[in-house]
């Protein structure tokens, strides 16, 4: 008489509990559901507005959870992940019971577990409500299997699953792991990668090959084996895997932005995303050059980039660094003085009013309002000035009559109407409060972002916008056209800063209409410029307001602002041609002295020149000169080797043959000399 087999009595219970666990499902799937609302809390990404990573913020426990994306995943990892981890997810409700049954006949045989049988499912009620690894536990993670299954579509499991999946230390999620361990996102990934992170949710410590490679050497190999042997893999492609390196350390998230992100990572979706409307190139741009600008540590530095057309911020620094005095405040969205950063608005109303015109003549001399005896900056007066010479050279007596004329009030209630918000402090003098036209009041660097981009849109002023959901506010009307118009011309007539280029000496490069400004005790260093697609807002000091001697907003702030504009869109290109231009007419030099010694126009001394190539593989250099009443044709030397002349049109073009600092050095035929120390960079690389 054959004798009846006798399963193991824990393999016995097992299956009754199993069978209680079927009848009991539906009632416990209501009175205790899984807990997957939580299941979606994931960490922030704040991209910019092409889907750039430029910020990320981890959930608690200092844990990085980025959400799964199944399109963002390269299918070759999914087809791996379900040949090896659960054949049959597609078919199964939760639990996979041919697998349970193999599961138990090894058990059986064996006389112990010598195969799982969870499903992803069940993984992920595990990685949600993490147990000891009992048979206890095992029948509730199958219930709560069956409870999601119930629940979510195969696709929102298979999300969870990779968004939760653990991948050693505070990694979590597929896409963390990929950027952590690759320094990529999972669209596309290697052979050797795709097996490396099927092997570390096995054992996410042990393996973690940050800290034991050859145990992840190990974990990766024996799961390349098992995708040959399943067929995905073929003898070659098995062999490259192999032999590829394990990733030797891991790597940080992004905190590109990190003041703006922090700001507007309360905005994310579902998905974990906000899509800001910064740009990842520009913004880049602006922190290379404010860490630059701030190297001493002393001193901070805040950079706004706006798109004119469209009012969309594409970068916003608020900080050079944490390192940086006053590090973590955002100086973008803080009060300060702006100086002479409005006296362009107050001549435009004025001109709105027909109270005067850019030829009217305006007085400089000392004049008392009141208590109030505003005095220009060096002190000096130039008696009958016309208006635009007053606003091109930040003559402050002229700006205070013009506020007068025009009203305190109607020109703080005009910017105010225009998105600006100002605070004027009150003092009880009615005419103390004419010193807001040379910053006596409270602005933020974002107001006068949307002061300046109005004229640059003719008058109208717009919101700005942060994020790429956002939709256009409505237009006010801070000025007419024809006034905006009047201010442009003069504020592109402000004299150049040092070292830079002048527009009409660039080829395809706007003309940049700027005004700088000073608070009192050089506490604000401030510079914004636009041009027909692009503002630009520069402000330099300390957080602290402590006193910078001699920092004025021409010193300190305006070579900040032309060098942001240099690394713009449709930026610094010069002329393949020699071109003499004259310098801009119309505004009288105060204090200013020409002879007939040379000059050179380009490049200018401490000039800093971006070029594309280098050698003969570059378009070249033009230079160009002025050599007053000298005839005949001048010689051109750079570091001493004289430039050749074009064989057609004569015109000296010099290539450089590498980054660096050049002297270049102009000779007449009666000996005068002018010389020019510059610095050659590569376009695109500060």
């Amino acid at each position: 008489m054959r004798k009846s087999r006798q399963y193991p009595k824990a393999v016995r219970k097992l299956k009754w509990a199993l069978l209680a666990g079927l009848t009991l499902l539906l009632g416990l799937n209501m009175a205790f559901p899984p807990p997957v609302e939580r299941a979606y809390e994931t960490s922030i990404v704040v991209t910019d507005h092409d889907g750039e990573w430029l910020s990320t913020f981890p959930i608690s426990g200092h844990r990085w959870r980025l959400r799964a994306e199944l399109d963002e995943i390269d299918p070759r990892f999914i087809r791996a992940l379900l040949a090896l981890e659960d054949k049959r997810f597609v078919h199964h409700s939760g639990v996979d019971i041919p697998a349970v049954l193999r599961a138990l006949r090894s058990w059986q045989r064996e006389g112990q577990p010598v195969s799982g049988a969870s499903t992803l499912t069940m993984q992920l009620a595990r990685q949600l409500e993490p147990r000891p690894r009992t048979l206890r536990s095992k029948f509730i993670e199958m219930l709560r299997a069956m409870q999601i299954e119930a629940r979510l579509s195969k696709r929102e499991i298979l999300t969870l699953y990779l968004t939760h999946t653990p991948y050693g230390g505070n990694v979590e999620g597929l896409a963390a792991a990929t950027h952590v361990y690759f320094g990529k996102t999972p669209d596309h990934l290697t052979d050797s990668e795709i097996a490396l992170l099927l092997a570390l949710p096995q054992a996410p410590e042990a393996r973690r090959p940050d800290r034991h490679p050859k145990a992840a050497k190990q974990g990766r190999d024996k799961v390349l084996r098992r995708l040959y042997q399943a067929g995905l893999l073929d003898q070659k492609h098995y062999n490259e895997a192999r032999q590829a390196a394990i990733p030797a350390m891991r790597q940080t998230f992004p905190q590109t932005a990190w003041l703006t992100a922090g700001r507007l990572k309360q905005h994310a979706g579902r998905n974990g995303r906000v899509r800001t409307t910064l740009d990842y190139d520009i913004q880049g741009a602006a922190e290379r050059l404010a860490r630059t600008y701030t190297q001493d540590r002393q001193s901070n530095v805040a950079i706004l980039v706006v798109e004119n057309a469209s009012m969309k911020v594409r970068a916003s620094v608020g900080s050079a660094g944490r390192d940086r005095p006053g590090g973590w405040i955002d100086m973008t969205d803080r009060l300060r003085s702006p100086g002479s950063t409005l006296k362009p608005f107050i001549y435009g109303l004025a001109f709105d009013d027909g109270l005067s015109t850019p030829g009217s003549f305006i007085l400089d001399a000392p004049t008392r309002f009141g208590s109030y005896r505003p005095e220009n900056f060096n002190r000096r007066y130039h008696g009958d000035v016309r208006v635009y010479e007053a606003l091109a050279h930040s003559l402050n007596v002229p700006a205070v009559l013009a506020l007068d004329k025009i009203g305190i009030e109607r020109f703080a209630a005009t910017l105010q109407l225009a998105g600006a918000d100002l605070v004027v402090p009150d003092t009880g003098d009615s005419k103390a409060g004419l010193a807001m036209a040379l910053g006596g009041l409270g602005l933020k660097a974002r107001d006068l972002a949307v002061l300046y981009a109005a004229l640059a849109n003719g008058g109208e002023a717009r919101a700005l916008l942060w994020r790429e959901d956002q939709k256009p506010g409505p237009a006010k009307r801070l000025m007419s056209e024809k006034s905006a118009g009047e201010i442009t011309k003069i504020l592109r007539q402000a004299p150049i800063p040092g070292g830079r280029v002048p527009h009409w000496l660039a080829q395809n490069a706007q003309p940049i209409a700027y005004k700088t400004g000073t608070s009192w005790g050089f506490r604000d260093a401030w510079a914004v410029g636009y041009t027909d697609k692009w503002t630009v807002v520069i402000w330099h000091g300390r957080p602290d307001g402590a006193v910078r001697v001699g920092a004025t907003g021409r010193k300190a702030a305006a070579p900040l602002l032309f060098d942001m504009f240099a690394r713009l869109r449709g930026g610094r290109r010069f002329m393949p041609y020699e071109q003499i231009a004259p310098a801009p007419k119309g505004v009288r030099d105060f204090g200013g002295q020409t002879d007939s010694d040379p000059q050179i126009l380009f490049p200018p001394d401490k000039a800093e020149i971006a070029v594309e190539g280098f050698g003969k593989n570059s378009t070249g250099l033009s230079l160009s000169a002025r050599t007053g009443a000298t005839t005949g044709q001048a010689s051109w030397y750079v570091n001493g080797k004289p430039v050749q002349r074009q064989t057609v049109s004569r015109t000296a073009v010099w290539y450089p043959q590498r980054p660096g600092f050049y002297t270049v050095e102009l000779v007449t035929e009666n000996g005068r000399r002018a010389r020019a120390r510059v610095r050659v960079l590569e376009n695109g690389k500060p």
